[in-house]
C-alpha cells in the first residue's frame, strides 16, 4: 500500500472534503478521489458517506482512522531517525495560528527556518473557534504546533509561554466612561458587548471571570479576532472587554478593577508520540523570538 493513499485518507477526514485535502495536498482532486476509491476497494469496505458538501467517516473509517495516522507517524519516525544533521532535516510541520494577533516576529522565524531547513514544509493552519479548536487539532494529530491560550490544557499538552496581556475595557472616546483611569466589570454589565467568539482563549477567560462575580451581560457582536473587537468597541458599537494587544487604536483603553487573569500565550505541542526533529527545532525557534 502507498504511503500516500494513506495521507490522503487521513486528509480529507480531516478537512472533510475531496476539495480541501487536494488542496492541502498539493493534489489535484482527482487524485485524491482516485485515492480513496483504491483504499476502498482494497479494504472492501466504504470509508466516507457524503452528507451534503460534507465527507464523514464511516464506522469502519472511524475504525481505521487513527491506525493510518499511526502508520504515517511512524514512517515520518524512521525519516527522523536516519537524519544526520540537522541541516538535512526534513518532512513536515503543521504549526496552528491566530490570524490577526502577533504572539512573536513569525514572519522572520519562518523566512530564518526556511534558509536554514530548506527541505521542511511549514504548513499554517486556523480553527474559527480560536484557541479551543487549536488545541483540539493538536490532540488529535491534526496539528504538531499550536498558539495556545487556554487557562488549561488537555493531559499530553505541553505549553512554552510567548506572551503575556492583560484585560482592559475599550471604548469610543465620546463614551461616558472614556474619562475613567479604571472601571469594574459590575460597571459595564448594562452595556452592550462586543467580544470574540466562544471557544477563544480570552472569552473564556473572561467568561470564568464574570461567572465568578454573579454578572451577565449581553454580547451584541461577536467576532473571529481580537483586533476586531477592539475596532468595533472604540467607534462606539459597544464595549470589549479582551486582552491588550499594544497595537494602536482610536478609543479608550480602560483599567479593569477586578482581578481578571491576564491570557496567557503559549506554544503548544504533545508529549506523546515524540515530536519529530524539524517539529522540535521550529519550536525552539518560535519560544527564542518570544518578546
Amino acid at each position: 500500500m502507498e504511503t500516500r493513499l494513506l495521507e490522503q485518507f487521513v486528509a480529507v477526514a480531516d478537512e472533510g472534503t475531496v476539495t480541501r485535502a487536494a488542496e492541502r495536498l498539493w493534489a489535484a482532486q482527482s487524485t485524491v478521489s482516485a485515492g480513496i476509491a483504491s483504499l476502498e476497494r482494497t479494504f472492501g469496505v466504504r470509508l466516507f458517506d457524503r452528507t451534503g458538501r460534507q465527507l464523514v467517516l464511516t464506522t469502519a473509517g472511524e475504525d481505521l482512522l487513527p491506525h493510518a495516522r499511526a502508520v504515517l507517524q511512524s514512517l515520518d519516525r524512521m525519516q527522523d531517525l536516519a537524519t544526520a544533521t540537522d541541516a538535512e532535516l526534513r518532512g513536515r510541520v503543521r504549526l496552528g495560528i491566530f490570524t490577526s494577533m502577533d504572539v512573536v516576529d513569525l514572519i522572520g522565524v519562518l523566512r530564518t527556518f526556511r534558509e536554514r531547513h530548506p527541505l521542511v514544509a511549514v504548513e499554517l493552519m486556523t480553527s474559527p473557534s480560536g484557541t479551543t479548536g487549536l488545541v483540539q487539532d493538536l490532540t488529535s494529530g491534526r496539528l504538531d504546533l499550536a498558539y495556545c491560550g487556554l487557562p488549561v490544557v488537555p493531559a499530553g499538552i505541553t505549553v512554552e509561554p510567548l506572551r503575556e496581556m492583560p484585560f482592559r475595557a475599550f471604548v469610543a472616546t465620546d463614551h461616558p466612561l472614556a474619562g475613567r483611569a479604571s472601571v469594574s466589570l459590575a460597571e459595564l454589565a448594562d452595556e452592550p458587548f462586543i467580544d470574540t467568539a466562544h471557544g477563544f482563549g480570552n472569552r473564556v477567560i473572561l467568561d470564568q471571570a464574570l461567572e465568578r462575580l454573579g454578572i451577565r451581560r449581553r454580547i451584541v457582536a461577536e467576532m473571529n479576532d481580537m483586533p476586531a473587537v477592539v475596532r468595533f468597541a472604540t467607534a462606539g458599537l459597544g464595549v470589549g472587554v479582551v486582552p491588550d494587544s499594544g497595537a494602536a487604536h482610536e478609543g479608550v483603553a480602560i483599567d479593569l478593577d477586578d482581578e481578571v487573569d491576564p491570557l496567557r500565550v503559549g506554544l503548544a505541542m504533545r508529549t506523546t508520540p515524540v515530536p519529530n526533529r524539524a517539529t522540535q527545532a521550529l519550536a525552539q525557534d518560535i519560544v527564542a523570538a518570544r518578546r
